[in-house]
């Protein structure tokens, strides 16, 4: 079976979130150099996926976005920090997915955002904890963006111009990753 895309994940469900900027601006990059990527964020989530019921059965609207990670070539998620930590919806997300085949194997790489000095270290630790725990592949250049808010425009990009560069570098690289792997 041929690989899909690199998927990119918003990793929030948040209105007007700041994650799902940085991952508008990440898939912009990809399309630039010509890499095959598409957007996914957590608010495109079926709202039944959200009843207890569905640790025993996926509802049949979860299977289109099961497909997608299933075939991609690999996984750029974008984490905001949430209290010290990833944000719940994006814990569930995973929790959701089909243990083993969602992540094993699967390259993946992250970027962090925060409005705090750190740029979610913590968050990306722990999500390359989980995702080591899935046998996922992980690439080790990751992208950390702290004080978010003074990093976007009111358009929502980016006007740092050294993070536009590290965004650029780690696309570069992950696509080189993820073709060792095709």
């Amino acid at each position: 079976m041929s690989k899909g895309p690199i998927l990119i994940i918003s990793g929030t469900n948040r209105p007007g979130a700041n994650s799902l900027k940085i991952a508008t601006i990440v898939e912009s990059i990809y399309h630039k150099l010509g890499i095959p990527a598409e957007l996914y964020s957590l608010a495109q989530m079926p709202p039944e996926l959200f009843s207890s019921t569905c640790y025993a059965t996926k509802p049949a609207s979860w299977q289109a976005t099961q497909d997608r990670i299933v075939q991609s070539a690999g996984l750029h998620v974008i984490s905001p920090e949430y209290n010290g930590s990833l944000p719940g919806v994006l814990k569930y997300f995973i929790d959701m997915l089909k243990f083993p085949e969602s992540f094993e194997a699967k390259p993946v790489t992250f970027v962090g955002e925060a409005a705090g000095l750190w740029g979610a270290l913590r968050p990306v630790e722990q999500l390359q904890a989980i995702f080591g725990y899935r046998n996922a592949m992980i690439y080790p250049v990751r992208v950390f963006i702290p004080q978010i808010n003074s990093k976007l425009d009111a358009a929502g990009q980016l006007n740092d111009p050294a993070i536009v560069e590290r965004l650029e570098s780690q696309v570069k690289g992950f696509a080189e990753f993820v073709a060792r792997f095709a």
